[in-house]
């Protein structure tokens, strides 16, 4: 049976991006178990595991900032021939909402979550001297999680992750249908689905990097956490992780704020917290992560309630 041949697609670009998921999963989890190494090390000075695990987050790094360019690329580009793209853009939407249609979808979300944790994860390399290692390993190992969500890997009935990357002819939706074995299928599409009206909006631009870097930061407080039990420093991690939760109560508070704005305005749910559960339930963290706040105060003046501490740090996280 003769092999058809799909004209007009540019799968170099999905190999690329598939490529760099990957390399990004791989550094990530070389870079978390090297940390985890650093943590043993007795003499700081010498440090060597801590330097591997430098190189290798800088190499996830670099993948996933390659791996946003290329997805973004495709989406201006209008290459409809991958799912993604043909999902949730189309040829009339204005640029700054192709960045508002690039975190619609869950892979995006997610890609928007792993560059976060990548920006919050550089300040600690930068400034968190003898706590790098163990707040970094966890680091590491939430992005080897958020990663592994964008592999869209099939173990028999298993699936790993959805791969933003994956062609309109080969999601299930559309795999074996009569339109994804025709050769030309492309000059079938003339425009894609398209970004939701209701969505077409500047909050939709704005308010959900606000909020996942909202989120993202819950995770440095969780991560200083953890380092002080691998440490067994349980007191001491409350000081470096105050500043940090604070930061991110505000930044997640302000997140919130905006989604409850956008809810009154433009989505016509009939008021601030008459909204989606997704929306609704972004507030449970930042509660939690407010009694967390108020025990680190607490516990730093009066040396109490660091068992309520931990629990509060950890509960926000998860």
């Amino acid at each position: 049976m003769k092999e058809t041949v799909f004209l007009g697609e540019h799968t170099i670009f999905g190999n690329i991006g598939h490529l760099l998921i990957i390399t990004a999963f791989v550094a990530a989890i070389l870079s978390a178990f090297a940390y985890f190494k650093a943590t043993r090390e007795s003499d700081l000075k010498e440090h060597s595991w801590r330097k591997i695990g430098r190189y290798a987050f800088a190499f996830h790094s670099a993948s996933v900032a390659g791996i946003v360019g290329v997805l973004f690329s495709l989406i201006y580009n209008h290459y409809f021939e991958y799912y993604y793209v043909w999902y949730h853009s189309s040829m009339t939407l204005e640029t700054k909402y192709m960045f508002a249609c690039f975190w619609e979808g869950q892979e995006g979300s997610f890609l928007l979550w792993t560059v976060w944790h990548v920006v919050l994860a550089w300040f600690i390399i930068r400034k968190g001297g003898e706590w790098e290692p163990g707040v970094m390993a966890v680091i590491a190992l939430v992005q080897v999680f958020l990663c592994s969500m964008l592999l869209g890997i099939n173990f028999g009935i298993f699936h790993l992750g959805s791969d933003p990357f994956i062609l309109l002819r080969q999601h299930p939706e559309m795999a074996g249908t009569p339109f994804s074995q025709m050769g030309d299928y492309l000059s079938k599409i003339k425009d894609g689905k398209g970004l939701n009206p209701l969505l077409q909006n500047y909050w939709m631009v704005i308010h959900p990097p606000t909020l996942f870097l909202g989120f993202a930061a819950t995770t440095i407080p969780f991560a200083f956490a953890m380092a002080g039990l691998i440490r067994r420093k349980v007191n001491d991690w409350v000081a470096p992780a105050l500043p940090w939760t604070i930061f991110a109560m505000m930044i997640l508070g302000t997140g919130v704020l905006m989604g409850a704005a956008w809810a009154y305005e433009a989505l016509s749910f009939g008021g601030f917290w008459a909204w989606d559960p997704v929306e609704n339930a972004s507030l449970v963290p930042w509660i939690s992560l407010a009694g967390a706040v108020h025990l680190m105060i607490v516990f730093k003046k009066k040396g109490t309630s660091i068992a309520s501490t931990l629990f509060f740090t950890i509960l926000t996280f998860i």
